[in-house]
Parts: structure tokens; C-alpha cells; sequence
């Protein structure tokens, strides 16, 4: 075995979202328990009406929806005293648009409503697209990897290095361990960042980086 040179390379992709998935919560509070849960209900009842019309129309890729959960507590003021009883009422949905455009309408016109909350909006990649997206980092990754392994060889006076390992970043250990020739694990990394903040309703790129740590067995020149 010659000399082993270990590297560790991350390629990135960007590509723009596909998908929308959009947070909302439809709720109310008051002192009277079952006006708190006829407001709720009845805004969970129009949200739903919505929901199912974008559906119907091909806006949507999917949907869900939670059960409306009630419950009471008893709030402090500034000075520590308690206050009365406290009802509350709020339901969860969640919508994943395909239509972009639709999505940013739908919201704006939704987001005065009294009993309704945006959590925001989390930028997706279909699963197609994240795999083909993916897969073009993972072997840019690689080959990064090898052309710095060649690099390091070339300035070492070494001839054309072999990969040893392959791995995860992280998962080759810091000390080598010999390995017999010509083995390859092949184990490669993936993240997504989505980097936009969560409540803008225009779309930023995705961030699909893949990082490998590789080690190569470069013999002597000749």
C-alpha cells in the first residue's frame, strides 16, 4: 500500500421549489366555553369549504387537517394575580399547493381572517425532483473528492491515487485504517436548506449539498 490521502468534498444544487406547504391554525378564546367553540368551529367549517374548492381546482397536492382540541386555564396579570377562566378553542391544517401562484393569493386574501394563523410557508422539492437534484450533488461530491485526492498526490510526487473508503462525513475515522484494496464503501450524505424565511410568500432556491469524506491509497510515482 503507498500513501493514503483522505479528503473530504461537498458539492451544492440549487433548484426552485415545486411545492408549498402552508401552516394554519384556526382558533378563539373567550370566557363563555361554547361561544369560544361555535366560532371555532364555524371558521374551521369555511377554512375546510376553501380548502376543499383549491383541491377541486388541481391547486393542491395534498391536505390535512386535525381535530378541533378545547381546553381552560386561569391566565396571571403583571402583578401575579390570577384571572378568570380562560377557554380555548384551535384546529391545525396543513396544505401543500403545487400552484405557486395560488398559493400567494389564497393566503393574502386568507391571512385578515379573525380566527386564523399563518405559521408560514416551507418551500418543497417534489420527491422526483429531490432525488434527481440529490443524486447531481452526490456525484459532484465524488468527484470533487477525487480530483483533490489527484491534487495532493500530484504536489507529493505520487502516481494516480485508488479510493480506499468512501463515506459520510463524519464516518471515516480520523485515524486510518488500512483496507484492502479496491473496497468502496459507498455511503453518501444529503441536506436540504431551505434557507428563506418561513413567512415569505415568494419562493427563494433550495439548497440540495451532499458531502463525502473519501480515502485513496496514491502509490509511489513511476
Amino acid at each position: 500500500m503507498g500513501t493514503l490521502i483522505t479528503v473530504t468534498a461537498t458539492a451544492e444544487e440549487r433548484a426552485w421549489p415545486e411545492l408549498g406547504a402552508v401552516q394554519l391554525s384556526v382558533g378563539a378564546s373567550g370566557a363563555d366555553r361554547q361561544q369560544v367553540v361555535d366560532r371555532t368551529a364555524a371558521a374551521h367549517e369555511r377554512l375546510l369549504a376553501e380548502v376543499r374548492r383549491l383541491d377541486a381546482e388541481g391547486a393542491l397536492e395534498q391536505w390535512s387537517a386535525g381535530q378541533l382540541r378545547v381546553w381552560s386555564h386561569r391566565p396571571f396579570n403583571a402583578e401575579g394575580r390570577q384571572l378568570p377562566v380562560v377557554h380555548e378553542a384551535r384546529g391545525e391544517l396543513e396544505l401543500v399547493f403545487r400552484d405557486l401562484a395560488a398559493l400567494s393569493a389564497w393566503v393574502s386574501e386568507q391571512a385578515a381572517g379573525e380566527e386564523l394563523s399563518l405559521g408560514g410557508v416551507d418551500w418543497r422539492l417534489t420527491e422526483a425532483t429531490a432525488a434527481r437534484v440529490r443524486e447531481t450533488a452526490q456525484r459532484r461530491a465524488v468527484a470533487e473528492a477525487v480530483a483533490k485526492a489527484g491534487v495532493y498526490a500530484s504536489a507529493l510526487g505520487l502516481g494516480a491515487p485508488s479510493p480506499v473508503e468512501l463515506a459520510d462525513s463524519g464516518l471515516l475515522d480520523a485515524r486510518p485504517t488500512p483496507m484492502p484494496k479496491g473496497h468502496l464503501a459507498r455511503s453518501l450524505a444529503f441536506a436540504a436548506d431551505a434557507s428563506q424565511p418561513a413567512t415569505e410568500f415568494v419562493p427563494a432556491e433550495l439548497v440540495v449539498a451532499a458531502t463525502v469524506e473519501a480515502r485513496f491509497d496514491a502509490p509511489p510515482a513511476g
